[in-house]
């Protein structure tokens, strides 16, 4: 496994928006005014700034709409020149407007959806985690990117004992204020595997798993380590996290996966990432640990010692969106993580039922599943390869942004959103088209946080021994 240890200094970094014509706009709106054909006020919002924009339909709205607001706020910000914010006044619904001359941009939003104040409160009185150092067992760490950017971080903490390990692509000039060291253990794995064939033997991570997790315990990412699996090199990494003089530990391993009751566990005093990590507690080490992707069957929990902190799976409020807007001017709003661009013209729409027989019919047409109650893994497969020029998931599984790595644009959209994109095909059979608008985000969704459908569950079983 490995390790990556960092200076977690808190950085804010302030963008000021200036455009030539246009001025950016918390618009608040009134949501019991909203009309009964939109199914969601942010399908109402895109619409209300397409009916005032001054460019052409073809062109608009999406760019224009920033966020839309559910909870904190009814409402949405948008870019909005002088006119287009005298026309949304007249809208039946507008409240008010306030010009937003300056953002501040924080790691994410997550800082706020957890209450997290600047002024007061945690985040100051512990002076924004200043000179804490925090060692993450994982995956590794790519070095190059601007959330490992140091500007602004105060020298390294003088109790730092630690290094910045050299090796495949990975130089010691990687590391710096932020990313203060980096470690990489495989030895253990090395000797299980003699001839194993190690495309990257340093800390950098080609997995992606630990620039993630440790960009959640730090902020601004850091990370470190190359992963392998093997429980004596995570003890290695924890020996010498200690040794380095870290502060947090954070680990997202498990020694075992345990996938019913009936499964066998290792004791705690026979476990040796249990062992070490209750080493670590005693040397004034805060230790958090995953609590496993067991799924929803329990006990699956993993690392459910008294001395760590046990971290669940959750979701927080904010979703990745897209919106159909369907020939006849209707929208449909759909979560999507596709990041690639798309075209932006109506194109030709197909029903493909519950896309169980590959469909010649729906080739570069906006191919539609109805995926209640069917296996959403096979649909996918299916639609990949029916060479369609993107697929819409009508589906009510809470999982349904589970496939991240599209090779074509993906949509998924609720039962109810759902019903309307599939009435409107039937009814205009084979003129039905649509248009789909990638790169959205909507905030406010309820309920959150929620524990993930892949997130692992108690009891613990540990009582057995």
């Amino acid at each position: 496994m490995g390790l990556h240890i960092w200076n977690m200094s808190f950085i804010v970094f302030n963008c000021i928006i200036t455009m030539a014509y246009s001025a950016t706009y918390i618009v608040h709106m009134n949501s019991s005014a909203m009309p009964k054909p939109y199914s969601s006020p942010h399908s109402w919002y895109l619409a209300t700034l397409q009916s005032v924009s001054d460019q052409s339909a073809a062109h608009i709205s999406t760019k224009k709409l920033i966020y839309s607001y559910t909870h904190a706020i009814q409402g949405f910000s948008a870019t909005l020149t002088s006119s287009e914010h005298d026309n949304i006044k007249k809208i039946p619904g507008y409240l008010f407007s306030t010009e937003e001359k300056r953002v501040q941009l924080l790691t994410t939003h997550s800082t706020r959806f957890m209450g997290l104040n600047s002024d007061f409160g945690a985040w100051p009185n512990s002076r924004y985690g200043k000179d804490v150092i925090i060692g993450v067992v994982d995956s590794g760490v790519w070095p190059e990117s601007k959330s490992y950017n140091d500007e602004g971080i105060d020298e390294i903490p003088s109790r730092w004992r630690g290094e910045c390990q050299a090796d495949t692509q990975f130089n010691s000039s990687l590391c710096n204020k932020k990313l203060i060291g980096a470690r990489h253990f495989n030895k253990g794995y090395l000797r299980s595997h003699p001839k194993a064939d190690i495309t990257m033997n340093s800390t950098r991570d080609i997995v992606g798993h630990g620039t993630h997790t440790s960009s959640i315990a730090a902020g601004n990412f850091v990370k470190g380590a190359s992963y392998f699996g093997y429980g004596m090199d995570v003890v290695a990494a924890i020996d010498q996290a200690i040794i380095d003089g870290v502060d947090v530990l954070s680990m997202s391993v498990h020694s075992d996966t345990k996938s019913s009751i009936k499964s066998h566990t290792t004791p705690w005093h026979k476990d040796p990432i249990a062992i070490a990590s209750f080493t670590a507690t005693k040397k004034g080490i805060f230790v958090s640990m995953t609590g496993g992707n067991g799924g929803s069957n329990f006990p699956t929990i993993s690392n459910d010692m008294p001395w760590v902190l046990t971290v669940a799976a959750g979701t927080m409020d904010r979703q990745f969106s897209c919106l159909i807007t369907l020939g006849n001017g209707v929208f449909a709003p759909g979560s999507s993580l596709y990041h690639d661009s798309f075209t932006s013209s109506q194109i030709p729409m197909f029903f493909m039922g519950q896309c169980n027989n590959i469909s010649h019919g729906a080739q570069n047409k906006i191919g539609v599943c109805s995926s209640e109650n069917e296996p959403l893994g096979s649909q996918f497969l299916m639609v990949q390869n029916s060479k369609v020029a993107a697929g819409v998931f009508i589906t009510d599984k809470d999982f349904k942004l589970e496939f991240t790595e599209y090779d074509f644009p993906v949509v998924f959209v609720s039962l109810q959103d759902g019903r309307i994109v599939r009435d409107y095909i039937r009814e205009e059979g084979g003129q039905a088209t649509g248009k789909i608008s990638f790169h959205l985000t909507r905030l406010g969704i309820v309920p959150a946080p929620m524990v993930s459908e892949f997130s692992s569950r108690g009891p613990s079983m540990a009582f057995q021994y």
